[in-house]
């Protein structure tokens, strides 16, 4: 059996962001230096397009290194730091040595005009030189190369270690941004998971009633009713668990699925349970989650119809109010005198519902319930978005 892949992700900083970074390290290098010739006043003929093919070498090199470092970018940061001193030095080396072919023509007369500098002071143009003087020059001038070579070597290993240091802040922020979208998708999954959870707690009374109302009609040999309830109840679940768990839906669905659980339960209480609907065409494509009526019928029929010796109406109804939906449902069951606001065993559906609508639409959606006129009621409001602006958009 294959096993899955728990490994995560390594953050990449992408190869665009990477060359733009070299590019713009390079050309702030060559645009500096033009600078400082500027400053001290030095001839800068033909020395921009040497400093151009010196950066676009540069670049090449600086990618080098940063092929090298990318296999270490899953490593810890002290592992990352030494890869970076170690590849630095030779990549900067190298720097050093094609800066040097680069610019070999005008060192080599930088070198002649410094040689004739020296023979003049030492006097050796007056006849004055012995081989102790000019072994002396020819030192001066290895010594002069030497110090040519480390300041370039120098300068370059602390330009490509100063790369290095801001491609592992790329790098850090992409890993930043990985776990932020990670931490994104484990959000929504939560999400999707606690919708689901909500959506599932059907009261499970309901199937037992519903088995035991079937039994009933078996047992007095109403064979219709009970085929009829058969396939309702059927019907009811197959509609209610088949689609997606986390969508909504059109109201017109809502309403005739709740029907159909209304006419399941009507056939245990036939002359008690008398339903009612309230639903403007217009608002019918209007989108809601799917079963969110689900424990609001549930309850009015457990708490309003059920103990009633009468009949008992509960209605559904939808309105538009200041450019929101408003769905209702309600029923005219009388409680005892002193009955309390919310009625016993009401809280978990109505916490079901208040969770769902505040895990889909946050603020903007509320639930408010209690007594009425006529009997008990609750009220959603909640954005109105109708099915052909979703498709539309």
């Amino acid at each position: 059996m294959a096993s899955s892949d728990t490994r995560q992700p390594t953050a990449r900083v992408p190869f665009r962001t990477v060359l733009l970074s070299v590019v713009g390290l390079w050309t702030t290098y060559a645009l500096l230096m033009t600078l400082r010739s500027q400053l001290l006043g030095m001839d800068d003929a033909g020395l921009m397009e040497l400093r151009v093919a010196s950066s676009v070498i540069g670049i090449i090199i600086t990618l080098g290194l940063w092929v090298v470092l990318r296999p270490f970018d899953a490593r810890p940061l002290w592992t990352k730091i030494l890869a970076a001193l170690v590849f630095a030095l030779p990549a900067a080396l190298l720097c050093m040595q094609t800066n040097y072919l680069v610019f070999a023509d005008m060192q080599s007369r930088n070198d002649e005009r410094v040689l004739q500098e020296l023979v003049q002071t030492s006097g050796v143009a007056e006849g004055q030189a012995d081989n102790d003087r000019l072994e002396n020059i020819n030192e001066l001038m290895q010594a002069s190369s030497l110090q040519y070579v480390i300041e370039i070597t120098f300068s370059r290993y602390f330009m490509l270690l100063a790369w290095c240091a801001l491609y592992f802040a790329l790098l850090t922020a992409e890993k930043a941004r990985l776990a932020e979208r990670r931490e994104q998708q484990f959000r929504n999954a939560a999400r999707t998971a606690e919708l689901k959870s909500l959506r599932y707690q059907v009261n499970p009374h309901f199937l037992f009633n519903t088995l035991n109302s079937l039994s009933a009609l078996v047992l007095t040999n109403r064979t219709q009713g009970a085929e009829r309830m058969i396939q309702m109840l059927s019907t009811f679940y197959r509609r209610s668990l088949a689609e997606d768990t986390t969508a909504d839906v059109p109201l017109r669905e809502e309403i005739a699925l709740q029907k159909l659980y209304l006419d399941i339960e009507g056939v245990r209480f036939p002359l008690r349970l008398q339903a009612r609907y309230d639903i403007p065409a217009e608002l019918e494509d209007a989108l809601i989650p799917g079963m969110i009526l689900q424990p609001l019928v549930e309850n009015s029929v457990k708490h309003a119809v059920a103990p009633s010796p009468g009949q008992v109406t509960i209605t559904l109804a939808a309105r538009e109010e200041y450019g929101r939906l408003v769905v209702s449902v309600s029923d005219d069951g009388q409680s005892a005198p002193g009955h309390e606001e919310v009625r016993p065993g009401f809280g978990i559906g109505l916490t079901n519902v208040r969770e769902r609508l505040e895990a889909r639409f946050g603020d903007e959606a509320t639930v408010v319930s209690g007594r009425s006129a006529e009997g008990f009621a609750t009220h959603l409001r909640l954005p109105l978005v109708h099915i052909r602006e979703t498709a539309a958009a």
